[in-house]
C-alpha cells in the first residue's frame, strides 16, 4: 500500500534557458515529496505560487513573470492597493502639472479683457514635483522589466516605448534646470499622456483597434477629400458674377474668394455648421443655387460622414466580445496554473489514480489571496458543496465564476412590534405604494416650481413675491421629512441606510430641511410681500434657488420606480463604468492638442483697444466675427482655456468662427491644426464612441432578461457583472489550448 504521507507527485519542473533561476526554487518545491525535511517551507512556496495565479486570474492579468520566491514577494507588493494608488496619484499628478507651470490657469477668468497677470511658479517648484514623478516611473519601469525577465522585456514594445519616453523626458528636464526654465519648448510635456496610456491595458487594446481600422477610415477619408475638392472647384466656377452686387459675386467675396476659402467654407459646411449663412446670399438671388448645396450636404454629410460611422462601427462590431475572450482566456489561463501547482496525484488500491485540488489546500491558499470576504465566503460555500474528493480541473476552473458575481448586501432585518396598530403601520409605510405617493409629491412640488419660475420668467429678482412658493415649498419638505420618519420607523434606521435610494433620498431632505431651517432664522417666516434686505452671505432669492435646485435634484429618485427607466440608467451607468479607457483615450488627444495649441497660438488673441470698460463697443466689428461674438475667452494662453477652446471646436457650434479668427491672428497654415483636431475629435473618437455605445448598449438590452433569469429579482444573493452576462457568448478555451499556452511560460514547465 502506498504510503499515505506521499500522495501527490509534482506537475511543474524546472524551465530550461536563462529563466531557470527564476523558477528553479518553486519548482523544487512543487517537486518534493514529504519525506524532504525542507519540504513543509517548500510546499509553503508552491501555496505561494498559487496565490499569485489566482490573483493574476481575478484581475485578468498576464502570468508571464518570475515565480521565485523573491519575485513573488514584489509582485504582490506592486500590485497591492497602496502601490496602485501611489502609481495613479503620481501620474494624475504629472498631468495636473499643466495647469499650475507656466503658463499658469491660475486666474478667474480666460478673457483676455479682464484676466489678471497669472501667478507664475518660482523655477524650481514644478520641476522638483515632476522630477518626483519621473523617478516613480523609472522604479516603475525597473520593476516591471525585472519580473518580466529581459527576454520578455525585448519583446514588449510598450516597454521598450516607457524606456524611451522616461529617458527623453528626463534629459528634457536636465535642460529645464540648465537654462533656468527659460526654455522655448518642452518637449517632455508632450510625452506625459503616454504614462496614462501604458498603465491601462484597455487603451492599449482601444489604440491596437484603432490602428486596425485606420485603412478602411483612410479609404473614406479619401473619398471625402475628393468630395471636398470636386465641390469646391465646382463652387468657384460657378459663383462668379457679372455684376459687383450681385448674389453670386456676394457668395464669391463671402465664401469662395480664393481656394483655400471655398475649401474652408464647403469643410464647415460639411458639420453643417455655416449652413444656410454659406448658402443664403447665391440663395437669395436664385432658387437654382440651393441645388449645388443640397447635393454636397446630401453626399457629404448624409451620405459619406454615416458611411464612416458604420465603417468604424463595423470594425468595432464585437470588440467589446473580443476583449471579454482575452479575459476570459487570461482567467482560465490563470487558474489552470493555479491547478497545476497544487494538483496531487492519489493512489490506492480502493481507487485508480486520480489528479486533483484538495479542498483543503485550495480553502488554504484563497484564506492568502486579496479578496473581499463576501467573495470569499461565496466561494468557501461552492468548494464545501463539492464534498472531500479532489477538485478536477473543471470544478476548480467553475469556482471562479464566483467571482464575476457582485455580491448584493442582505438587507438588515424589519423591527418587530408587539402592537397590531404598529404592525399594520409598519406594513403600511414599508410597502411601494407609499414610494408611489412619495414620488407624486415629489411630481407635483416639481410642478408648483415650474410654475412659478414661467410666471415670474420677466420679473426682476428683487422684485419677486415668494410668499406663496416659500409656503409651499415648506409644506413639501415637511413631508418629506416625514416620509423619511415613518421609513425609519418601518425598516428601522439599519434597514433604511442599507437601500441607496432611500440614502439619496435622505440625504437630500437633509438638506433641504437645513436649506429650510436657515432661511426661516434668517429671513422669518413667509409672509405676503415678503422681499427683506439681504442678510448674511445669500439672499432671499439665492436660498430659494438653493432649495429649488435640491427639490429638482431630488425628483431623481423615480428612477428605481420605473423598471424601464431604471433598466436604461443602469445601462449608462454600466456604459460610464466599462468606457474608461475611451475616455483616457480622450484625455490623451485632448492633453496632446491643448499642449500643441499652447506652443502654437499662445498670445496670438490680444485683447482690443480699451478693454477697461466691461462692455467694450464692438459694433464695428463684422456680424457673427470672433470679435462680435466676444469670444476672447477661447485662446491658448494657458491649458484650462486651451482645453474648453478645443471642446468648442469639437462641438463644431460656429467652429468656423475659430477658424477665421486664428486664420487672421496667426496665419493660415493654423487651419490645419483645427481641421486635423476635427478629424481626431469629431470624425474619429466621436463616431468610434458612438459605434462603442451602440455595441454595449444593444447587447445588454438584448440580454436584459436573460440577466433577470441568472441574477433573479432583487432579493437574489448576487448581482452578474457585465463579463459573466456575456459569458454565454464567449468560446471557452480548450485544456489543449491551455495546456500549450503553459508549456511556452517563460518561467515554468509543464512535466506532463
Amino acid at each position: 500500500m502506498a504510503d499515505p504521507r506521499a500522495e501527490w507527485e509534482p506537475l511543474l519542473g524546472r524551465a530550461p534557458g536563462g529563466s531557470g533561476h527564476a523558477w528553479a526554487a518553486g519548482s523544487a518545491a512543487c517537486r518534493s515529496v514529504r519525506g524532504d525535511p525542507g519540504a513543509a517551507s517548500r510546499w509553503d512556496l508552491c501555496f505561494d505560487q498559487a496565490t499569485v495565479f489566482i490573483e493574476d486570474a481575478i484581475q485578468y492579468r498576464s502570468i508571464n513573470h518570475r515565480m521565485d520566491a523573491r519575485s513573488m514577494w514584489l509582485y504582490r507588493l506592486y500590485y497591492s492597493n497602496t502601490c496602485q494608488w501611489i502609481l495613479s496619484f503620481t501620474i494624475f499628478l504629472i498631468l495636473f502639472l499643466a495647469f499650475i507651470e507656466t503658463p499658469s490657469s491660475l486666474t478667474s477668468t480666460a478673457d483676455v479683457r479682464y484676466r489678471s497677470p497669472p501667478w507664475d511658479p518660482p523655477c524650481g517648484l514644478t520641476e522638483s514635483i515632476e522630477g518626483l514623478c519621473l523617478l516613480v516611473f523609472v522604479a516603475d519601469v525597473s520593476v516591471k522589466s525585472y519580473l518580466v525577465g529581459w527576454a520578455q522585456f525585448q519583446k514588449n514594445l510598450w516597454l521598450l516605448a516607457y524606456m524611451v519616453v522616461l529617458v527623453v523626458s528626463l534629459m528634457d528636464w536636465i535642460v529645464s534646470l540648465g537654462l533656468v526654465c527659460q526654455e522655448p519648448l518642452r518637449i517632455r510635456r508632450l510625452l506625459r499622456p503616454f504614462f496614462l496610456m501604458q498603465n491601462s491595458s484597455m487603451m492599449k487594446k482601444t489604440l491596437k483597434c484603432i490602428r486596425s481600422s485606420l485603412p478602411e477610415m483612410a479609404s473614406v477619408m479619401l473619398l471625402l477629400a475628393l468630395h471636398l475638392c470636386v465641390f469646391t472647384m465646382f463652387g468657384m466656377l460657378l459663383f462668379t458674377g457679372e455684376k459687383q452686387d450681385d448674389g453670386q459675386d456676394r457668395e464669391r467675396l463671402i465664401y469662395f474668394r480664393n481656394l483655400p476659402e471655398a475649401l474652408t467654407s464647403l469643410l464647415v459646411l460639411l458639420t453643417t455648421a455655416n449652413n444656410p449663412d454659406v448658402m443664403t446670399p447665391a440663395y437669395s438671388r436664385n432658387r437654382a443655387y440651393a441645388i449645388f448645396f443640397i447635393v454636397f450636404t446630401l453626399i457629404g454629410s448624409l451620405f459619406l460622414m454615416n458611411l464612416l460611422t458604420a465603417i468604424i462601427y463595423n470594425q468595432f462590431r464585437g470588440y467589446l466580445m473580443k476583449s471579454f475572450q482575452t479575459s476570459l482566456f487570461r482567467r482560465r489561463l490563470g487558474a489552470r496554473a493555479a491547478y497545476e501547482v497544487l494538483s496531487k496525484t492519489t493512489e490506492g488500491e480502493a481507487h485508480p489514480q486520480r489528479v486533483g485540488v484538495k479542498p483543503q489546500d485550495f480553502l488554504q491558499v484563497l484564506h492568502k489571496v486579496q479578496l473581499d470576504s463576501a467573495h470569499k465566503q461565496a466561494i468557501v460555500e461552492k468548494v464545501c458543496s463539492y464534498g472531500d474528493d479532489l477538485l478536477s480541473a473543471d470544478e476548480f476552473q467553475k469556482l471562479f465564476n464566483e467571482f464575476d458575481k457582485r455580491v448584493i448586501k442582505e438587507h438588515p432585518p424589519r423591527p418587530e412590534y408587539g402592537s397590531p396598530f404598529l404592525q399594520s403601520a409598519q406594513f403600511l409605510f414599508s410597502h411601494r405604494y407609499f414610494d408611489y405617493l412619495g414620488n407624486f409629491i415629489a411630481l407635483g412640488n416639481l410642478v408648483s416650481v415650474s410654475v412659478f419660475l414661467v410666471m415670474d420668467a420677466d420679473v426682476l429678482p428683487e422684485d419677486r413675491d415668494d410668499f406663496v412658493l416659500g409656503i409651499l415649498n415648506c409644506v413639501f419638505i415637511l413631508y418629506y421629512v416625514l416620509e423619511l420618519l415613518l421609513k425609519v420607523f418601518a425598516l428601522g434606521l439599519p434597514g433604511y441606510l442599507s437601500y441607496s435610494s432611500n440614502l439619496f433620498d435622505g440625504l437630500l431632505t437633509v438638506v433641504l430641511l437645513v436649506l429650510e431651517i436657515s432661511t426661516l432664522a434668517v429671513y422669518r417666516f413667509p409672509h405676503p410681500g415678503w422681499k427683506p434686505e439681504m442678510l448674511g452671505l445669500l439672499s432671499l432669492w439665492d436660498m430659494a434657488r438653493l432649495v429649488n435646485m435640491f427639490i429638482v435634484f431630488r425628483f431623481l429618485r423615480i428612477i428605481p420606480s420605473m423598471k424601464l427607466m431604471a433598466v436604461v440608467a443602469s445601462t449608462i451607468l454600466d456604459l460610464i463604468k466599462n468606457m474608461r479607457a475611451f475616455g483616457g483615450i480622450l484625455v490623451v488627444v485632448y492633453y496632446v492638442f491643448a499642449i500643441m495649441g499652447i506652443n502654437l497660438f499662445r498670445g496670438v488673441v490680444v485683447a482690443p483697444p480699451g478693454n477697461g470698460s466691461l462692455a467694450p463697443d464692438n459694433s464695428s466689428a463684422p456680424c457673427g466675427s470672433f470679435e462680435q461674438l466676444e469670444y476672447w475667452a477661447n485662446n491658448f494662453d494657458d491649458f484650462a482655456a486651451a482645453l474648453i477652446t478645443l471642446w468648442n471646436v469639437m462641438v463644431v457650434n460656429n467652429w468656423q468662427v475659430f477658424l477665421d479668427a486664428y486664420r487672421r491672428y496667426s496665419g493660415p497654415w493654423s487651419k490645419i491644426y483645427f481641421v486635423l483636431w476635427w478629424l481626431v475629435s469629431s470624425v474619429i473618437w466621436v463616431n468610434l464612441f458612438l459605434a462603442l455605445i451602440l455595441e454595449h448598449f444593444l447587447h445588454k438590452w438584448d440580454r436584459r432578461t436573460h440577466l433577470q433569469s441568472l441574477a433573479g429579482d432583487q432579493e437574489t444573493s448576487y448581482q452578474m457583472s457585465v463579463e459573466l452576462l456575456f459569458r454565454d457568448v464567449l468560446e471557452e478555451p480548450t485544456e489543449e489550448e491551455l495546456v500549450e499556452k503553459l508549456s511556452h511560460h517563460p518561467h515554468l514547465q509543464l512535466c506532463r
